[in-house]
């Protein structure tokens, strides 16, 4: 996977709360054998109506060309845990998505969230204020600083900088491009003495 550390890249607004995983990636396209080929499935069933795109959706509009940073509302990824709305996402040329927690509502939905990390790819929880400015200054450009857990708004008034959160495993598997399976074979001595001490020839212990 590419390593996540800083990012720096224009914005592009969603002005939704609760998006759900049917709506980012609709799921008759599940059947795809291969993990290619979502990015152009990404919110096929609301960027268009009868085959013709809507002109107003954030992804039709001529802002939507090279932005790689997704603004949201709460709840983002809600509904089904299907893995293919990361990929729909992130295919599409997104290296982040960014979305305010607000009263008892999440930025994100966990299961979400954990499908993220697992791909590479980095969902960053704001506050509200944070996103309202975005919203009310029509998008711009964003870092996101994963070394520093920081994520800034340039913002014609000015920069606007906060913390996120990000579990430490995560972070660092985002960090060095790893997926679990590359993070567990960063304990590889461990695990190998682990299994000889546990092992007798012919015999497993339990």
């Amino acid at each position: 996977m590419e390593a996540f550390v800083r990012h720096r890249g224009r914005c592009l607004l969603l002005d939704r709360a609760n998006v759900d995983t049917d709506a980012i990636i609709p799921a008759r396209f599940l059947k795809k054998i291969d993990r290619v080929g979502f990015g152009e499935l990404l919110f096929m069933d609301v960027k268009q109506k009868d085959g013709v795109p809507v002109p107003d959706f954030p992804l039709n509009r001529p802002e939507a060309e090279g932005a790689t940073i997704l603004v949201a509302r709460q709840n983002f990824g809600c509904g089904s845990s299907r893995e293919h709305a990361v990929w729909a996402i992130s295919q599409w040329g997104f290296r982040a998505v960014v979305a305010p927690q607000g009263g008892t509502s999440p930025g994100f939905a966990d299961i979400f969230r954990n499908n993220s990390y697992k791909n590479g790819f980095l969902p960053v929880e704001v506050s509200e204020t944070f996103a309202d400015r975005l919203f009310a200054a029509g998008g711009g450009e964003v870092t996101v600083d994963l070394e520093k857990r920081t994520v800034t708004a340039h913002l014609p008034d000015g920069d606007v900088t906060e913390t996120f959160p990000v579990p430490d495993g995560a972070r660092r598997m985002l960090l060095e491009g790893l997926d679990e399976i590359g993070l567990s074979l960063h304990h590889v001595e461990a695990i190998t003495a682990y299994e000889q001490a546990r092992w007798e020839p012919g015999v497993m212990q339990v």
